[in-house]
């Protein structure tokens, strides 16, 4: 979940590398590192804390050179600190390397460098990675870092230098992302693309056990064994300005602002709401190889997973497939029974979700086909997937996701109304009408958006209670999870999800007065079910967020304060009634004076298990 960036070429590397490390922020940020190499000459700062603090340290400083690398840290073996952020340096100093993922075989190595008289200084895994470069360089970086990356088990992207090759930049991957921007006179190396957006919309996706050498006018591209790869860049379709704040105090602010221009344009691209039609291109599957699957299996971790339960309620209800939703992090784990009549649909904001790539490939495996709903393109689960369904919504910064979740959830309401389609389960009208509903929903988000203040008041009235539970039934139950889920990522208030049925079977006891009870509870054929809930809720005197249907009067003088969204069929409402619940939580986190884009402890693609 590291962020590494490094660069080759004709200019100055270090703001080069701290203007992209600082866009790769949102992949850790508890320590951060730079190494340049000036001629035969290595300098190198590392610093605990932001990149901010890097920044300021490299200004009282004087690191010159065309040819560096730099990285920002989250903490995986031992704390944040300076001997544990990176680079990394072997015995010598003549060798500094970054890297994101984990070396599970880094004790055993340890201990056989040891013995062979290599000195270690931090707690780190990564530390292992320069000490077994530095045993097997004999002149060619390249040919040092493959003999070494045999020997080393687990997951890696990794970008190194060296003193005797002071024009070289060597990375390699192996289940954590890396990419190489191609420019002119100047190469990159990048976690992620908007580090180097502003540069170079060039970019190679490197595959894993592949290692990559870079000068300012060549890449090359290896196998572990040396045999050479040939790829073509692959042109970025997103300018860097979509990573930037654009006026706003949060990319998360940013982020749930855009959710109206993200829908609209998923709408676009997937509907012809005149002819009541629905394509998902790139799924690779044709009607009638769609017809054939006996179940579904959907697998995704955090908030993609509670777009993939909105999807199970959706495809059950108009395609009436059986449909089983996985935390990727236990799939693996407990003998999932599929075959090639199940289709897997794997979910993932990044495309590079360890445990969601995990259970991609136990799927896979098993004769599954695998179709992926995805937000960046050349991703590695899109590249390891039959087909993709890509979301169009754009980079998204802010560690808690927000745009990328109703662009998930937007996907899987067409993909259920496709299947329900071919399966002759909804005929055209009510195709039609459906889909006119549906074009309507980003002018309602807007219209949530234009009330906001009412919502911004009602985060500031319960900012200081210590707890929140959140109810729902039905589809809008995930969005239960999703916004105990948002409240507690950036606010850190504890917070739980549940359906509103479960109350009386045990958390209806925690209702007392520090705790906030929010209902969701729009027009919906369970909406008495939960006003019932929410008058057992207040006759033990809780406090209680509504949100509800506009023109909802009724329910007033049942609850403490009341946040209305626009009417619309139930199937949709989940894109609705999310908004205030991002916006919540969003507000809540601004008035306790929370890092809202960088929360504590977390990164925004978790790239290790």
């Amino acid at each position: 979940m590291c962020g590494i960036i490094g660069y080759v070429g004709k200019d100055e590397a270090v703001p080069i590398l701290i203007k992209g490390l600082t866009r790769l922020e949102y992949r850790g940020y508890d320590s951060a590192g730079v190494a340049v190499l000036d001629g035969n000459v290595m300098r190198r700062l590392k610093t605990a804390g932001k990149i901010k603090r890097l920044s300021d340290c490299l200004k009282k400083t004087s690191i010159n050179g065309t040819l560096g690398i730099a990285h920002t840290r989250w903490a995986t073996h031992g704390i944040p600190n300076n001997i544990n952020a990176h680079p990394h340096y072997d015995c010598t100093g003549a060798i500094a390397l970054v890297h994101n993922g984990i070396i599970e075989n880094c004790d055993e190595l340890k201990a056989q460098l040891k013995k062979e008289g290599h000195k270690f200084l931090s707690e780190t895994d990564t530390e292992v990675l320069p000490h077994l470069i530095e045993k097997y360089y004999k002149g060619n970086l390249e040919a040092a870092v493959r003999r070494a990356l045999k020997n080393a088990h687990g997951s890696y992207a990794i970008a190194v230098i060296h003193t005797n090759e002071p024009d070289k930049l060597v990375g390699a991957k192996c289940g954590s992302p890396l990419i190489v921007g191609v420019g002119k006179g100047e190469n990159f190396l990048a976690s992620d693309c908007p580090a180097i957006l502003d540069k170079t919309r060039k970019v190679i996706f490197v595959e894993d056990r592949e290692v990559i050498a870079l000068t300012k006018d060549s890449i090359e591209i290896s196998d572990l064994n040396g045999k050479r790869v040939n790829r073509k860049p692959t042109a970025i379709e997103w300018d860097i300005s979509q990573a930037e704040k654009g006026g706003f105090a949060h990319f998360m602010l940013k982020e749930i602002y855009e959710q109206p221009r993200v829908i609209h344009k998923i709408l676009s691209a997937r509907t012809n709401v005149r002819k009541g039609q629905v394509k998902v291109d790139g799924i690779n599957l044709t009607p009638k190889q769609l017809l054939k699957f006996d179940n579904i299996i959907i697998s995704a971790c955090g908030t993609a997973y509670h777009a993939g339960l909105i999807g199970e309620y959706l495809i059950e209800k108009f395609a009436r497939i059986p449909v089983e939703v996985d935390v990727s992090s236990e799939f693996r784990y407990r003998s999932p029974i599929l075959d090639k009549r199940t289709l897997f649909i794997a979910v993932s904001q990044s495309g590079e979700t360890a445990d969601t790539l995990a259970a991609l490939r136990e799927a896979k495996k098993n004769g599954a086909k695998v179709v992926s709903i995805c937000n960046v393109a050349g991703s590695t689960i899109t590249r390891e997937s039959d087909g993709v369904i890509y979301t169009y919504a754009g980079p998204e910064i802010g560690v808690a996701s927000t745009k990328a979740y109703t662009a998930q959830v937007a996907t899987f309401i067409l993909l259920a109304l496709y299947l329900g389609g071919i399966k002759g389960l909804l005929g055209r009208r009510q195709m039609k009408n459906l889909l006119n509903e549906f074009e309507m929903i980003p002018e309602h988000m807007d219209e949530i958006l234009d009330e906001a203040e009412a919502i911004k008041n009602c985060a500031k009235k319960y900012s200081k209670l210590s707890c929140f539970m959140y109810i729902a039934r039905g589809v809008n139950f995930p969005n239960a999870l999703e916004g105990a889920l948002k409240l507690k990522e950036i606010s850190y208030i504890h917070a739980e999800g549940y359906g509103a049925g479960e109350m009386k079977h045990g958390p209806i006891a925690l209702i007392e007065e520090n705790m906030a009870v929010v209902a969701i509870a729009p027009q919906a054929p369970t909406y008495e079910k939960m006003l019932s809930n929410i008058r057992e809720i207040r006759a033990r005197e809780g406090k209680i967020i509504a949100i509800v249907s506009e023109g909802d009067s009724s329910i007033k003088k049942h609850v403490s304060t009341t946040l209305y969204v626009p009417k619309t069929q139930e199937v949709l409402s989940p894109l609705l009634t999310v908004l205030p619940l991002q916006l919540l939580a969003y507000h809540v986190a601004v008035a306790r004076g929370r890092d809202v884009d960088q929360p504590r402890n977390l990164a925004k693609s978790v790239t290790v298990e």
